[in-house]
């Protein structure tokens, strides 16, 4: 019975078709849906259920939205009956690929010169940390991006910017300009005393290697809030 049980929940039992690997080398990838993509990553199932069946499950801890699915950790991910630390190791370095393959279309523009288009990146490389992280964004002269780095992590309700840390990336990266930018997981988007004195501090001690701040953004899931914009730099 055990045996029957898993002969009928193995995609090798399937009809050819409908098996996500066969499926994807006869009809290309974009005709497959997000559970049997994300059953390949899978790669098998268990005794009880198929890697397809085991996909539906994981994108229902994100509530069948791939933004939502991209915030679980790997603690989450293990939650489900079947998926072991390997798994969920492979779950999150595929959706790491596809944050990076999204974030590498904006970077790859002539230049990042307006606040909606440098939040609309921001957003993107952020949104899912759950927690508050500080990042810069290092341009030349010409406003062209050369680097994005992720300098602090911290908590629900702060993290700690270090300018030397800052300061020595841009140096190393030759950058002229630099934007400062952190979320804010609550979603409000009013600055803090803290964010304006670290943006301040920051702007001072750039001014002493010709180095312009020229923006602090903060983002959230209900939009972003522009320093440069709102006149307080």
């Amino acid at each position: 019975m055990e045996n029957l049980k898993k002969a009928e929940t193995s995609i090798k039992n399937w009809a050819e078709d409908d098996r996500p690997r066969e499926k994807m080398m006869r009809q290309g990838s974009e005709m497959l849906s997000n559970s049997e993509l994300l059953a390949i990553i899978i790669n098998n199932g268990n005794k009880e259920k198929s890697a397809v069946d085991l996909a539906k499950e994981i994108l229902k801890l994100g509530h069948d939205n791939l933004d939502e699915l991209g915030k679980l950790s790997l603690k989450d991910f293990q939650k489900v009956k079947g998926i072991g630390e390997a798994k969920a190791i492979a779950i999150m370095a595929a959706l790491e690929l596809g944050r990076r393959r999204g974030n590498t279309e904006t970077l790859q523009r002539t230049v990042l010169s307006k606040s909606k288009d440098i939040a609309a990146f921001l957003r993107t490389a952020l949104k899912d940390h759950r927690y508050e992280v500080f990042a810069v964004i290092f341009l030349n002269r010409a406003l062209k991006v050369k680097n994005f780095k992720i300098i602090s992590r911290g908590g629900i309700t702060g993290t700690v910017a270090d300018p030397r840390i800052i300061l020595k990336q841009a140096l190393d990266e030759e950058a002229t300009t630099i934007i400062l930018s952190h979320n804010h997981p609550s979603g409000n988007l009013n600055p803090s005393i803290a964010d304006r004195e670290i943006t301040q501090k920051i702007k001072k001690a750039a001014a002493f290697f010709d180095i312009e701040v020229a923006d602090h953004i903060i983002v959230s899931d209900e939009g972003y809030y522009s320093f440069a914009d709102m006149g307080i730099m």
